[in-house]
């Protein structure tokens, strides 16, 4: 059994589809084969019943054959001139001890229980088969022999009337069976070859994506069925890869060319350096140092935009590898004023914290909040104030520089984008990239907008509540 199992799932899914198919069309044929054969042998066997009861000997016809002791004066050989209407079946008396004798035919049928009952008087008839002494198989009726009691006629035709039919019935049924179980067969391969022509569309459609790492290939989608279905993931799941990919040849190629510039200014101004030191001939010190102090800016802003690819290489699924915890952002955002007070010591921050509870990660949503401050710091003018809100878990910093123009806005969180008016100012371009993924992944949302009197407006508003849950340890 275990081998005929596994030579099963051994086949390909569309011979299994096709003999699955085949067994139990083949099953419904035979149940209805075996089902016709015993409906019509009933109605053979009724019809035969039938035709006993209508050729039922008269008690005077039977009686002339019969001694007064019951055995039988003469036998009739089936075939003879007189009383034609006793020829048309074989014809026995049964007496109530068992003993019997033919009268009509040329073979005597065996005697049962149900013959004597009815000679006894305990049954008013009685149909039943009945071996004759050749083996031939009768089937018999018996009923009483009015005015001699103790006795019984059996009355009996033989069954080869019905044997033959049902033997060429069962052979139609079998050849019919059988033509059924082909077709069902050819049927089901045929089933099986256009319901999975799907399957097979997508199978080669993953073969030529794992071949050619071609991303752009899509199924044709017909209908709303599990196919269908399956077809329409298979798509979304190859354009999600597409997009992937694209972004992350975006991310490289645009890393690329924002290291580019630094980097040859550092490589410039080290030949500068090693260029004097070669040739003996000394820089002045004022240039010198304004070499050494490009090269220390350089080496910050190289530092700044790797640690922030870094940031940005962290999968947008899970939060990184710290620990999401329940934070107080008001104590968020006043450590992270202290920090951009630093960073623009020309400016004027005022802050307006209400107390709001937040589930994040500490370290991330702290550098978010400071990303969003130094963005304020550098277009703030000098002498400028930096308002600071919080309230009811939407955290607004409002700067007074020269604002974002209207048809920048979508694409101030792009990766590496910078306005026009901030190309000459320090920076990489992901700040507020990572602002709106720190954002996103704590379940909250992120906006830039132009202020009332100038300036710009960044608003970030968290799910949260204004106090801790009980019994949670606050980072």
């Amino acid at each position: 059994m275990n081998r005929v199992v596994r030579r099963y799932r051994a086949l390909p899914l569309r011979s299994r589809l096709a003999l699955l198919v085949t067994v139990a069309v083949g099953f419904a044929v035979a149940a209805s084969a075996v089902a016709c054969w015993f409906v019509v042998r009933n109605v053979l066997i009724s019809s035969l019943d039938d035709a006993l009861s209508e050729a039922k000997v008269s008690p005077a016809k039977v009686s002339a054959f019969i001694e007064p002791d019951g055995q039988c004066a003469q036998t009739i050989i089936r075939g003879g001139a007189d009383n034609p209407d006793i020829f048309k079946s074989t014809v026995q008396v049964v007496d109530a001890s068992g003993g019997h004798c033919v009268i009509v035919g040329k073979q005597s049928l065996e005697v049962v229980s149900a013959d004597t009952d009815v000679a006894r008087g305990n049954a008013t008839h009685a149909f039943h088969n009945a071996t004759a002494s050749n083996g031939d198989k009768y089937r018999v009726l018996t009923y009483p022999l009015d005015g001699r009691p103790g006795l019984a006629i059996s009355l009996a035709r033989p069954l080869n009337e019905v044997d033959d039919t049902l033997n060429n019935l069962a052979i139609v049924l079998s050849v019919v069976a059988g033509i059924g179980v082909l077709g069902a067969g050819a049927a089901g391969l045929w089933v099986a070859r256009t319901g999975l022509r799907p399957v097979d569309q997508l199978t080669e459609a993953v073969e030529h994506v794992a071949r050619t790492e071609d991303l752009n290939l899509r199924i044709p989608v017909d209908g709303d069925d599990e196919i269908a279905r399956l077809s329409e993931s298979f798509n979304s799941m190859t354009a999600s890869l597409a997009s992937s990919r694209d972004l992350q040849q975006q991310l490289i190629a645009d890393a690329g060319h924002e290291l580019r510039t630094p980097l040859t200014s550092l490589r410039t101004n080290i030949e500068l350096l090693a260029r004097s030191e070669d040739t003996g001939r000394a820089i002045p010190p004022d240039d010198r140092r304004a070499l050494l102090a490009s090269v220390k800016a350089q080496m910050t802003e190289l530092a700044a935009l790797i640690g922030d690819l870094q940031e940005l290489s962290r999968p947008d699924a899970g939060q990184g590898s710290g620990k999401v915890q329940v934070i107080a952002l008001h104590d968020v955002v006043d450590t992270a004023l202290e920090r951009a007070r630093l960073r623009g010591p020309e400016l004027t921050f005022t802050a307006d914290l209400s107390p709001w509870y937040v589930r994040a990660e500490p370290a991330a949503l702290e550098r978010a909040v400071v990303n969003i401050l130094d963005n304020a710091v550098k277009f703030g003018p000098s002498g400028s104030a930096i308002e600071v809100a919080l309230k009811d878990g939407e955290l607004t910093v409002r700067d007074h520089g020269p604002g974002i123009p209207a048809e920048d806005l979508p694409h101030v969180f792009d990766r590496f984008w910078r306005s026009p008016s901030a190309r000459s100012l320090p920076g990489s371009g992901l700040g507020l990239s990572i602002v709106a993924r720190t954002v996103r992944q704590s379940g909250g949302e992120v906006a830039l907008g132009a202020a009332d009197g100038g300036g710009t407006v960044a608003t970030v508003r968290l799910p949260g509540a204004a106090t801790p849950p009980p019994e949670t340890p606050l980072s």
